[in-house]
């Protein structure tokens, strides 16, 4: 988004001066006497602030946004009224008639947005109103499939020393939250699904900092043991694995609950009618339940920068969770293809899966994303006009959050706003729910998950090509990250 700095701030004159003198190089002969030539250039003078003082003091508008932003928060004084009475949140399509979940004070919400999408056909092969799958169950299995994904990555890297990079990444991102859509499938195909009365919610949970805190620990001090053992055989190494990951195990079933092997299932449906299926096994209850042919799924992203061309795979060196699944893998597409692919999902009755940067122009109280929410260029008499491509070179953006996408509005010209689930609770939104004008679309979602068949031919066979690696700390892996 391009946008000029707004217009009758008060301060061009004093600006001018400011730079005018900063050239010139006035001022600096109070700097203390003992600095090179070099150090008076580059540091910052008393009479440089002095002119920064003067420039702030002598504009009205510059005093009146500070009295405002002293006083309330900086979002409430720049929320664009315009774009606020303007969006209308009924849409013309809408697919949801259920609640929102709530991953509380966790990073889980790949895993939330992918539950929630198997979800909606889980219910109606069970005639359920209401329905949610243990996402502590999947959480458990995703943290210690992760443990030994991150422990395998030390043993592969332990020739190299711990301040380089890659090492050095693994190393900061061990036991986080985040994910993405690839993990979460791996996840459900080698462990399966269970109701979520089975393995319910517990403190850690729902609050996963402390648990994270000792995973953290013990796994860096694995990676230690597993470098030195490494040092002697790599069998040595992966015996002293399964040692570490007895451990996780055991803190994981002290903090989550220990996972169920099989349970019996049996309910009662929204006419009353009694229904029991006997004894089942995570794998045998996902393979009855879930409706959706999640291997059909492929991941879309939109990645603008020019080192990225559109219509090749990439994946990300390092980023996963279950050592043998099939890699994360995206295909770059220019942004009319990811829309149109995810309003003929929602036309279908389809939910879609998506990552974006959740927190840029955003308000949870009014339940609204649009590009333009908060006018920072004129409350700041700046300007802000990094586009997508140079906020992701310049780390000014990455994907942070998941969510689905259950509703569009369709207008003559095209898909005019979106009805998002998030996995925040009742409390935020609309009951949850959230509306992202069309113009939020295109500068913060990055990702979607949609079914192959509806590529074109050109893009299918884009996807049997060997992708292009990313390193291990690009932004297009940051979903895996802490999560929100």
């Amino acid at each position: 988004m391009h946008v000029a700095p707004a217009a009758g701030g008060g301060g061009d004159g004093v600006v001018a001066s400011l730079t005018e003198t900063a050239a010139s190089g006035k001022g600096r002969d109070h700097m203390h006497t003992a600095l090179g030539s070099d150090d008076l250039e580059r540091a910052l003078g008393s009479d440089d602030l002095e002119l920064f003082r003067k420039d702030f003091s002598a504009s009205p508008a510059y005093r009146l946004a500070q009295n405002a932003v002293t006083r309330v928060g900086a979002d409430d004084v720049a929320l664009n009224r315009e774009v606020v009475n303007t969006t209308d949140h009924a849409l013309s399509i809408s697919l949801d008639d259920w609640k929102v979940t709530n991953q509380e004070r966790s990073g889980r919400c790949w895993l939330f947005a992918g539950l929630n999408l198997l979800r909606v056909g889980a219910k109606k092969a069970m005639g359920l109103k209401e329905f949610e799958f243990s996402q502590n169950y999947v959480m458990f299995w995703d943290k210690l499939e992760r443990a030994n994904y991150f422990l395998e990555s030390i043993i592969d890297t332990a020739e190299r020393g711990t301040d380089e990079r890659t090492v050095a990444f693994l190393l900061d991102s061990v036991a986080n939250d985040g994910g993405q859509w690839n993990m979460f499938v791996g996840l459900v195909h080698k462990h399966g699904l269970v109701p979520k009365a089975f393995m319910p919610e517990t403190k850690s949970s729902s609050d996963t900092g402390r648990m994270n805190a000792v995973l953290r620990h013990l796994l860096h001090q694995g990676a230690m043991r597993l470098r030195r053992a490494r040092e002697h055989s790599v069998e040595e190494a992966r015996a002293e694995k399964v040692e570490i990951l007895a451990v996780v195990y055991r803190v994981l079933c002290i903090h989550l609950g220990t996972p169920p092997e099989r349970f019996e299932w049996q309910w009662i449906d929204s006419d009353r009618t009694f229904h029991r299926d006997g004894t089942l096994t995570p794998c045998e209850f996902a393979g009855r339940y879930v409706t959706v042919p999640m291997d059909e799924y492929v991941c879309l992203v939109h990645d603008p920068r020019p080192t990225s061309p559109m219509g090749r795979t990439f994946t990300v060196e390092y980023l996963g969770n279950v050592v043998g699944a099939p890699p994360v893998t995206y295909l770059n597409v220019e942004m009319p293809v990811m829309k149109d692919l995810a309003v003929r999902a929602l036309e279908s009755g389809e939910p879609v899966w998506f990552g974006c940067d959740v927190g840029k122009m955003m308000s949870s109280d009014l339940g609204l994303w649009d590009a333009e929410l908060f006018d920072y260029p004129a409350l700041y008499d700046t300007s802000f006009d990094l586009d997508k491509a140079d906020r992701l070179i310049y780390h000014e953006t990455q994907m942070t959050h998941a969510m689905l996408f259950t509703g569009v509005d369709l207008a003559e010209g095209g898909a005019r706003r979106w009805r998002v689930e998030n996995s925040w609770g009742s409390e935020r939104g609309k009951e949850g729910f959230y509306t992202m004008n069309d113009s939020w679309f295109d500068e913060y979602v990055f990702e979607t998950a949609a079914r192959r068949s509806l590529l074109s031919p050109q893009l299918q066979a884009a996807l049997d090509q060997a992708p292009i690696t990313l390193p291990a700390w690009d932004p297009m892996g940051a979903l895996a990250g802490p999560g929100r």
